[in-house]
């Protein structure tokens, strides 16, 4: 086998990175205790499907608030720079409204927390999609500069969002 068919073989074979929150699989259906998230037909959603028999529904806690009671972030995002500082209040709105348009579509997209970290904002994610959402808006609304760096062996990013005057 020359270099580039085992080239391939590797790309063929390298295994897909999971979300090990999501690695839990539930039989039939069931209603996150916590949320009121619904899964079914393997995905967590907040439309109640007319088929969806309640009573028969598996009552289990959701990734997401999972992530959340554990505080492990998917996503990090830091923020930082003058900008902050002076637009924080604007910044904040962008975030909680893009996390509100994200979760009503995802539900297992959420905003774990917002913490001030001296100078910084930090927000933490409970996925990675909610999180480079959060890292193109900030660039889109407000310019400044992203950098977005994903873990290797984990399900994860970590994002610096950073804007001087």
């Amino acid at each position: 086998m020359d270099k580039y068919q085992q080239s391939q073989k590797d790309k063929l074979f390298k295994t897909a990175t999971h979300d090990p929150y999501s690695l839990q699989r539930v039989e039939g259906s069931a209603v996150c205790a916590q949320c009121g998230a619904v899964y079914q037909a393997g995905n967590w959603t907040w439309n109640r499907p007319e088929n969806t028999v309640v009573h028969d529904a598996k009552e289990t806690d959701c990734p997401a608030c999972r992530r959340i009671a554990d505080n492990m972030p998917a996503g990090t995002l830091t923020l930082s720079g003058s900008f902050l500082q002076k637009h924080r209040n604007e910044i904040i709105h962008l975030v909680e409204h893009t996390e509100k348009t994200e979760k009503a579509e995802h539900a297992l997209e959420r905003i774990i927390k917002l913490t001030d970290s001296g100078d910084d904002l930090i927000v933490t994610t409970t996925g990675i999609h909610l999180a480079n959402r959060l890292g193109h808006a900030l660039e889109g609304a407000f310019k400044g500069k992203s950098d977005y760096r994903y873990s290797e062996d984990k399900y994860g990013v970590s994002i610096h969002w950073t804007r001087d005057e």
